[in-house]
């Protein structure tokens, strides 16, 4: 029996020794070991100056730290692989406990070098970064670690923390995995009552009732644990905060902005773009409620599919060979590097897609940069939200292979920068199927999946980020409840979604169930992916009007993400200004001109059925 072109099944024993075995055991105490040794040899670090001796101690550190850094990125990995696709197997949670417990001196290091370079003046660490060559090829990591100092508490303060935090901030998130994993939902499926993990109760059936159905024995299962989850939640943001009033922050959202390199004037200004405009999305909702036979859609409505017209065949039931072909193709139609690189990844086993119990919930892509290889988690539905998710993925592994050969610290990119690829790359996909739609009814099917992609970014992250922010002033004045922060959900996602959806059709426990809210590693995991949506369609409609030479420029674009802040990235590749509304109104125009069509084609097909 022949292998399948596209297997979805991923292969990882190439990557690194099974966790199981004597080997793999070896060579993590060997990481260990040269982990706590570097940690121990930055506690005596020479001064930051241009003494030869000096700088070859310095340029020789850096190059260990690379390695450490670069291996336990590897075993974390490798350790979310395995969890991932055996959500239930214990040992690889405790693999992931493990990892976990070598925290403090990663922290270390970092605490130690970023002192280091704090104490040095402006023009001494400029001096000191340029007398040698190892340190210059890392300038941007260095200068952004000096910058990162002024974050920190004081050295002995942020050591005890980087230890605390194994049991306490990193403890909750590594509890709410545990508990969500486990979680089983009842479902009737065929007369029949049967248990599935959350990720495998989908939404987008073309009967509503079993969207009804499927939604409210979610919500009861997630209901089951949010007590546990408002623990979870409240002690994550609580650690943090109390972190930032020692250090000095008066505002919640400044540690995530710089963690994604960012301006508040950017971010604000992309928000207020974003309420000024999103409104046309309101005509979308209406429209396809409308399609739907329904007044106003609720919350288990946004994927419904659109009903099946007489004759026009199923375009949203494709096989999993069938979409890597399509998104193959749609890569290749904007560059042959692209296309070559997503028909590798999928033909050589980067991707775990099979739709399987016990899986994880969600999606991820995840780098092996001492390989440099991805792995791609996700589990494929047979739907075009599914094809999208794997463009998507395949997206973030791009991102990674463009970088691979720059130094290691300069392969790390921030979240909002990462996002732009992957939504890049949805765009692409979603553009060539547009072109190739044989019929009003497909183009509408298309549109309905790029619009709903809208709203998602738009309208549901946004309440993501209402959610998250009021939180965050509340939780300063104390714990809150699980009805209070069904109430904070509530109200955000009215916001956010212009009061769109039915009176009773919201979904206040959303805090539960949404993993990225438990994310100990990164504050505030959902304004980065608006900011890439929007970044991606204005650097899509750039690139169409530039022609054939622009799949360089986008490579440049990915390449300055790991050496450069975001604003500086787009700026010096692209020319244009994120602090300024105008390339914000230019995405979002986009989205305004697909709703127009939407709504268009919808009309001139209701207007045949209603003749037929």
């Amino acid at each position: 029996m022949s292998n399948p072109p596209y297997p979805q099944k991923w292969e990882l024993a190439s990557l690194a020794p099974v966790p199981s075995t004597q080997e793999f055991r070896e060579q993590f105490d060997h990481f260990k070991q040269r982990l706590k040794a570097l940690a121990e040899a930055t506690n005596q670090l020479p001064p930051v100056d241009t003494d030869p001796r000096n700088l070859a101690h310095w340029s020789q550190l850096i190059t260990e730290y690379e390695f450490v850094d670069a291996t336990a990125v590897d075993l974390r990995s490798l350790a979310d692989c395995y969890a991932a696709a055996d959500a239930e197997n214990k040992a690889y949670r405790q693999l992931q406990a493990e990892l976990a417990a070598t925290t403090p001196d990663r922290e270390q290091i970092a605490t130690n070098i970023e002192f280091a370079f704090r104490d040095a003046t402006e023009a001494e660490f400029a001096t000191f970064v340029s007398a040698a060559p190892e340190l210059k090829k890392n300038e941007y990591f260095l200068v952004t670690r000096r910058r990162n100092a002024k974050l920190r508490l004081p050295k002995s303060q942020e050591i005890l923390a980087a230890e605390l935090a194994v049991d306490g901030l990193h403890g909750w998130g590594r509890l709410y995995d545990r508990t969500s994993s486990s979680l089983k939902v009842q479902v009737q499926e065929k007369g029949q009552l049967v248990s599935r993990s959350p990720g495998q109760v989908q939404f987008d059936s073309p009967q509503r009732t079993i969207r009804e159905n499927n939604f409210f024995a979610l919500d009861a299962a997630w209901e089951t644990i949010a007590d546990s989850c408002a623990d979870a939640i409240n002690h994550i943001a609580g650690t943090r905060l109390t972190t930032y009033r020692h250090i000095g922050l008066t505002d919640h959202l400044e540690a995530p902005l710089r963690v994604n390199r960012m301006t508040r004037e950017t971010l604000d200004t992309m928000w207020s773009t974003i309420t000024s405009s999103k409104h046309v999305l309101k005509g979308y909702l209406a429209k396809k409620a409308q399609l739907l036979g329904i007044d106003r859609l609720a919350w288990f409505d946004q994927f419904a599919p659109l009903p099946q017209l007489p004759g026009a065949g199923n375009v949203d039931d494709i096989p999993y060979d069938q979409a890597c072909e399509w998104i193959i193709d749609a890569f290749e139609s904007f560059s042959s590097d692209l296309g070559d690189f997503a028909k590798m990844s999928l033909s050589e086993n980067w991707v775990e897609a099979e739709n399987r119990s016990g899986k994880q919930q969600g999606g991820f892509c995840t780098g092996f940069p001492t390989r440099g290889q991805s792995r791609i988690f996700m589990t494929y539905t047979n739907s075009a939200d599914s094809m999208s998710t794997l463009a998507h993925e395949l997206g973030h592994a791009y991102h990674s292979w463009v970088l691979r050969e720059e130094p290691v610290f300069l392969q790390d990119y921030p979240m909002n920068l990462a996002e732009t690829a992957s939504t890049f790359a949805e765009a692409v996909l979603g553009e060539k199927r547009l072109q190739c739609a044989s019929s009003d009814y497909e183009r509408l099917q298309i549109l309905d999946g790029m619009l709903g992609d809208a709203v998602a970014f738009l309208m549901n992250i946004h309440a993501r980020f209402l959610f998250e922010d009021e939180f965050h002033k509340q939780r300063a004045g104390g714990e809150l409840t699980a009805d209070q922060l069904n109430a904070i959900m509530l109200a955000a996602q009215k916001a956010a979604y212009l009061d769109a959806l039915s009176d009773d059709g919201w979904n206040p426990r959303f805090w539960v169930s949404k993993l990225h809210f438990y994310i100990t590693s990164i504050p505030f995991y959902n304004f980065p992916y608006t900011f890439g949506y929007l970044l991606s369609l204005g650097v899509y409609a750039i690139g169409k009007e530039a022609g054939g030479n622009f799949s360089e420029s986008y490579r440049r674009l990915l390449l300055a993400t790991g050496s450069h802040d975001a604003e500086e990235a787009v700026l010096s590749t692209m020319g244009f200004d994120l602090r300024k509304p105008d390339f914000w109104q230019r995405s979002l125009k986009i989205i305004s001109d697909r709703v127009e069509q939407f709504t268009e084609l919808a009309d001139r097909i209701l207007s045949k059925t209603k003749t037929v």
